[in-house]
């Protein structure tokens, strides 16, 4: 992408945010930081505010097993970062905020009260197959990427919960 691209890229995105989704291991994090370097951005993933010290120990035990947090301490643990005073004035890169069917409209409303709309939707399509070998190749560090009966909860907690959220918040964008 040369630089009138990306300076036109920039215009139009201004503060907003940009929300990826995918299955895991396909490559949320690595294209939210080269995005993140290409509009001075600052990225935020709700599974790893959950996974840190901040997330409560019951809930890092539950995504730790393959789920998503439940929706109501998911938002009062996520949404409020939106909002944090080091973001004013920068888009967001957001990896899977909202990644249950009915945290939508929330992450949505939260992101334009911080200044932060969302502007765009990125899904990126691979396969379970796909996504499978990539789990196979990459270094597991992560409790919930560990055990491939985890992962398989995973590809089910997304067809079921997080597949809905996307179409709705690309129709949303339009």
């Amino acid at each position: 992408m040369d630089v009138s691209e990306i300076n036109k890229i920039s215009q139009w995105l201004q503060t907003g945010s940009i929300n990826i989704f995918g299955l895991p291991f396909s490559g949320k994090d690595t294209h939210a930081a080269e995005i993140q370097k290409l509009f001075n951005a600052s990225v935020i993933s709700g599974g790893d505010i959950l996974r840190s010290s901040i997330g409560p120990k019951h809930i890092q035990d539950h995504i730790g097993k393959g789920n998503l947090a439940p929706t109501d301490e998911y938002l009062e643990i996520v949404l409020p970062f939106l909002a944090r005073q080091e973001y004013n004035g920068k888009p967001l890169i957001l990896s899977s905020v909202g990644r249950w069917h009915g945290e939508e409209q929330s992450v949505m409303k939260a992101a334009k009260e911080s200044g932060h709309p969302i502007k765009a939707v990125i899904y990126l399509s691979i396969n379970e197959t796909e996504s499978k070998r990539r789990w196979k190749l990459a270094e597991r560090g992560r409790e919930d990427d560990a055990a491939e009966h985890v992962l398989k909860n995973r590809f089910n907690e997304f067809r079921q919960k997080t597949l809905p959220v996307i179409i709705i918040s690309v129709l949303d964008c339009l």
